[in-house]
């Protein structure tokens, strides 16, 4: 049909263009005769044999029966074709963080990540690139709409933990680059002669410049196959792996195979319900809200609940998104925040995130049956964390134009070898974790500007999920008995920070933050440090004697001891970029 309307157009334009050019010769001939008198009418009209065509028109006529008869030929062909072809749509959309993912190139992410790339999920960008009217041919040759992919029908954003940018440079069809730079310097107003610091897993040295991490990686999709790759340098490679005890069981320093590495797996993505993905690998947990990346967050240093529960798992995820609101992750995983297994059984959990609006993100995590106390085979592990977030204002025209809040509760226990989760009893000491945290953020002046308030409070006996302070270079394995985890050992702490962002670009952060942290037990550094004064001395898990005594007992006559303080008072400014 549409053919042939287009051949009468072309018809009418070339009899017009015909006409045109007779009326154009007539008028010429009338030209050349304007100075001679009009002639006289002819007493009666006198019938001709029709003048011979000019060698213009013959070319016209013969143009109009070639079109003609190369319009009847594509018409022809075009007879059988019963339907239109149906618009075409990106085939899976994904985030760095967990959507879909396909053949189209996604925005990283959001997941949701939670994909929010791990759970982060389709952002405004991805969305954006995906045509919602998109249309699919079902087996009886009928066309329906394409499912909504799944969190992309509002902007996502807003989130902690969440990456900000909606636009991706240089992203393809088979590749989404990403690089992130995160660079800090921290003043420790303690001022610890070796400029370290202790009990986080986000801050490690103080009065100095560093690159905690540089990031340089992306995300692959073509055919409905995925994958992802992200680098950590600085800081980062050194710390994340020193907390993690798996290593020290087996061979292969599985620390070092892995310690530049944050995010590593590949996968497939099914066309089923609004998505289904299936991954492998080393992936984010945003078990504590939080992302791992501080560019996502409200704040730099998170609270203990964030902070000290796991940033990644090494294993298998599926990601299933019956609808466009929620998304059901179960996990088959090494362990709790390890590169292998602490004994002989792995662990289970399941990760929940519901959207329901554009406004409320309701987040659940799991963690089951995991054995994750090094060389204690029968101490199972049971952890619940769950968050909700409400952007609870949001006027675009004044210079207050957002206002949102994030609110995270934390359960867990240990029970069996010779612990228990009820409390103290026959079968061992209480092994337990309660915490929360709960922060607000302001936006102002179209989001160029951030301001977050916020804290949380944990009380963690056994001290189980307590990060280690780096006394005499020990790590998760060595232990050490300057701050010993032994089940019923005490510990409760709390904090409270205030963060301002400058946001000129959506690709960059500049951030000023103050941190207030205290513990009902010494451990944070103090003015002394936590390295001997000859640097670190003997085995991380053992005592370091004074000058001159061979031997040492714990008494402070022939032990060096590390200058642990109940309280912490810091500043942070950093640098954070994301492309």
């Amino acid at each position: 049909m549409r053919i042939f309307k287009w051949k009468k157009l072309v018809s009418l334009m070339l009899v017009g263009v015909f006409c045109g050019s007779a009326i154009s010769a007539s008028a010429f001939a009338d030209d050349d005769g304007r100075d001679q008198p009009p002639a006289k009418p002819a007493a009666a009209a006198k019938i001709e044999a029709p003048a011979p065509l000019t060698e213009r028109e013959r070319q016209l006529l013969d143009r109009v029966e070639q079109l003609e008869k190369r319009m009847a030929e594509l018409e022809g062909k075009a007879q059988p074709t019963a339907a239109p072809a149906p618009a075409s749509s990106d085939s899976s959309a994904v985030s760095t963080g967990s959507a879909v993912a396909g053949s189209a190139p996604a925005a990283a992410p959001s997941t949701v990540s939670a994909e929010p790339a791990s759970s982060r999920v389709t952002n405004v960008a991805t969305a954006a690139r995906v045509q919602p009217q998109a249309m699919e041919k079902t087996a009886t040759g009928t066309v329906k709409p394409e499912k909504a992919q799944p969190f992309a029908f509002a902007d996502f954003t807003w989130l902690n933990g969440n990456p900000r940018t909606k636009e991706v440079p240089l992203d393809t069809k088979f590749f989404t680059p990403e690089i992130r730079a995160d660079v800090d310097y921290v003043y420790d107003f303690a001022h610890p002669k070796d400029d370290t610091i202790g009990g986080s897993s986000e801050i490690f040295r103080s009065n100095e410049v560093h690159v905690t991490q540089m990031g340089v990686g992306g995300d692959f999709h073509y055919d409905n196959v995925r994958a992802r790759l992200m680098t950590q340098f600085g800081l980062y490679s050194e710390t994340t792996p020193r907390n993690d005890a798996s290593p020290s069981r087996g061979q292969w320093n599985l620390d070092n195979a892995y310690r530049y590495l944050s995010e590593a797996y590949g996968g497939y993505h099914f066309n089923a319900m609004h998505g289904v993905n299936v991954d492998a690998g080393i992936f984010m947990s945003y078990v504590g809200l939080f992302s791992y990346y501080q560019f996502d967050n409200w704040a730099y240093q998170p609270s203990y609940v964030s902070s000290n529960t796991p940033w990644f798992f090494n294993g298998v995820r599926v990601q299933i998104f019956p609808t466009e609101h929620l998304k059901i992750e179960p996990w088959f995983v090494n362990g709790w925040q390890s590169y292998g297994r602490f004994n002989n059984r792995p662990g289970f959990g399941m990760q929940i995130l519901w959207r329901p609006n554009g406004w409320l993100s309701v987040l659940g995590n799991q963690y089951m049956l995991g054995e994750d106390a090094l060389n204690t085979p029968g101490r199972v592990r049971y952890h619940t964390d769950d968050s909700i977030q409400i952007k609870y204002y949001d006027n675009p025209e004044r210079f207050l134009d957002k206002a949102a809040f994030s609110l995270t509760g934390d359960m867990g226990c240990e029970h069996g070898g010779g612990v228990s989760c009820a409390g103290n009893s026959a079968k061992g000491p209480k092994q337990s974790f309660l915490g929360y945290m709960l922060y607000n953020r302001f936006w102002f002046d179209n989001d160029k500007y951030g301001l977050t308030i916020g804290g949380g409070q944990i009380n963690n006996p056994g001290r189980y999920l307590v990060l280690l302070p780096p006394i005499n270079g020990a790590t998760a394995t060595s232990g050490t008995p300057y701050f010993t985890e032994n089940p019923g050992d005490p510990y409760k702490a709390w904090d409270a920070s205030g963060t301002f962002d400058w946001m000129p670009s959506q690709y960059i952060t500049f951030r000023w933050e103050y941190n207030h942290r205290a513990a009902n037990v010494p451990y944070f550094s103090g003015s002394g440090g936590v390295t001997p004064p000859g640097g670190n001395t003997g085995t991380p898990g053992g005592l370091v004697c004074l000058s001159g005594f061979p031997t040492c007992d714990g008494s402070p006559t022939n032990t060096w001891f590390p200058d642990l303080r109940k309280t912490e008072n810091r500043a942070t400014i950093a640098i954070l970029v994301k492309f």
